[in-house]
């Protein structure tokens, strides 16, 4: 991203921020409570946006501390929240839609809310540049980390491979280990969910050639079996040292919570959502969209929180 481009998104959304905040809103008024944040892995978007948003929360809200709690992801999050263990939790729609339906990895129905859609996720499948995988197809057979066990990016990764029909020999690494794998030759390609530049593969890419796959072709079939849960997108050229703009495929990240969360709390979340957008983006983020007013409540098969809703309304009527 430019920084003309970036400077024009930052502006939009702290012009819309103060346009809103001029209609009501804010002032939770509940008794004093912790708020904990289900987020990721250090060295990826989870976490830094999860902490972004925790310092905003306690801005705005002096009752509500809030805190960013590093996990394993989207999976993780789900159960996490499920458990009563998170009030919040940032979630890939496909996990999320996964954990509603009851469909695996997950044994029943989950009772998910959701707060808003906030950003999108890049389906990332990195390689080292020259070696033995070049293209998808080149995975069959391949020492692949497809993210740590309950991860989205796990879940994803299996659904991909499974309508591409290939088998792997795969991994569940977190981000640092396989990071650490790929550039010494342990795994022939990482799989990866998150923001565009993910810092550590960013740092990753400046002192080693990597390439990263294309992934539009496996998109058809995922869509077809999943729904337009797996969206086209691109990663814009130089997001990663040497690396060209291609497609791949994203998938939105939901910040989703418990029907048991206060109504005034899940209010004030989505009055910091609106009202502190431009303070919500990642310093490095490219390519990505955060918090778009007109997909905040674009949440799919798992429905709005009721204060939620009612804090949307009293915003748009």
């Amino acid at each position: 991203m430019t920084v003309r481009r970036r400077a024009a998104l930052l502006g939009a959304l702290g012009g819309l921020g103060t346009l809103l905040a001029g209609c009501g809103g804010g002032g939770y008024r509940g008794p004093e409570r912790a708020l904990s944040i289900a987020a990721g892995e250090p060295g990826g978007f989870y976490l830094e946006f999860a902490q972004l948003l925790a310092a905003e929360i306690g801005r705005a809200e002096p009752r509500l501390r809030a805190m960013a709690v590093p996990t394993e992801a989207s999976v993780a999050n789900v159960e996490l929240v499920a458990a009563g263990r998170a009030d919040l939790g940032l979630v890939l729609a496909d996990s999320a839609d996964a954990a509603v339906r009851g469909a695996r990895p997950f044994p029943a129905p989950v009772p998910l809310r959701a707060l808003g859609r906030v950003y999108e996720n890049y389906l990332q499948l990195v390689a080292r540049a020259g070696g033995r995988v070049r293209a998808v197809a080149d995975l069959g057979g391949a020492r692949i980390s497809l993210g740590a066990a309950r991860s989205g990016a796990a879940l994803t990764g299996s659904r991909l491979l499974d309508v591409a029909g290939l088998t792997v020999r795969g991994e569940h690494r977190p981000l640092a280990e396989a990071v650490t794998a790929l550039r010494d030759s342990q795994v022939d390609a990482l799989l990866w969910s998150g923001g565009v530049p993910t810092p550590a593969l960013a740092e990753l890419a400046r002192d080693t050639a990597l390439t990263l796959l294309p992934l539009d072709g496996v998109l058809p079939a995922l869509r077809t079996r999943y729904g337009p849960v797996y969206e086209p997108v691109r990663i814009p050229a130089g997001a990663y040292t040497g690396v060209p703009a291609l497609p791949t495929i994203g998938v939105a990240n939901l910040l989703v919570c418990s029907p048991a969360l206060p109504a005034e709390v899940a209010a004030a979340v989505v009055t910091v959502l609106v009202t502190r957008a431009a303070d919500l983006v990642p310093a490095q983020a490219v390519g990505t969209q955060y918090l778009d007013v007109r997909s905040l409540i674009g949440t799919g098969a798992v429905s709005l929180h009721p204060g939620a809703v009612a804090a949307y309304r009293e915003r748009h009527g």
